[in-house]
């Protein structure tokens, strides 16, 4: 738990409801927590998913890993505290994006289930779509795209998710997707089909 350090800070009401942005956007604001290895195709789906859904001309947005460790999170390394409020700020950032009326898409690998369980408390029933993408380590491996499992391996980088550090698996995951054998356009049928059937875009 974040200590509250601000003082007299009052929560203000939009004048514009969930309700008004659902009539204007013809969707409802929602995030997509896409969480597995590195390696396993989180961003890669995320952003297929984004143009799916670009295409039935729904407002959506990716929050990637890697692109807010430039910017926001740029002071935070990979250490278990670091991790934790590496999370904690995406979910809050992603929770504003969804009140905003906006499909919010996080591609993190967001290793511990209590950070990620955290991240879904902070918005309503329904309002939260864990997505784990899961493939094997050594699929993982192979693909190694940043050739950080390589270095993790010769020990240049420490505490590396699924080497060196625990990745603890969703148990309950909304929607789980098999990148080490599904196709990238199977994946994203699973995703687009889930949010047609809760309702989140129109079918």
């Amino acid at each position: 738990m974040v200590e509250q350090k601000a003082t007299n800070v009052v929560w203000h009401h939009h004048a514009v409801t969930t309700e008004d942005r659902l009539k204007l956007n013809g969707h409802k604001g929602v995030v997509i927590w896409f969480t597995g290895l590195s390696g396993s195709g989180k961003s890669t789906l995320a952003n297929a998913v984004a143009g799916a859904l670009y295409e039935q001309k729904c407002q959506a947005y990716v929050l990637d890993g890697d692109n807010i460790r430039h910017g926001l999170n740029k002071d935070l390394g990979f250490s278990p505290e670091d991790r934790n409020e590496n999370i904690r700020r995406i979910g809050e950032v992603a929770h504003l994006f969804a009140d905003a009326g906006i499909i919010a898409m996080t591609a993190f690998i967001s290793p511990y289930r209590a950070d990620r369980q955290r991240a879904r408390e902070l918005n309503p029933a329904g309002g939260f779509i864990e997505v784990y993408c899961e493939c094997p380590l050594d699929v993982c491996e192979q693909r190694d795209p940043k050739g950080l499992y390589r270095k993790a391996r010769a020990g240049q980088i420490k505490e590396f998710t699924g080497i060196d550090a625990p990745y603890e698996a969703p148990e309950t995951a909304e929607v789980t997707v098999n990148t080490g054998t599904e196709s990238l356009e199977e994946s994203v049928a699973k995703v687009i089909g889930y949010l047609r059937d809760q309702g989140i875009v129109q079918r």
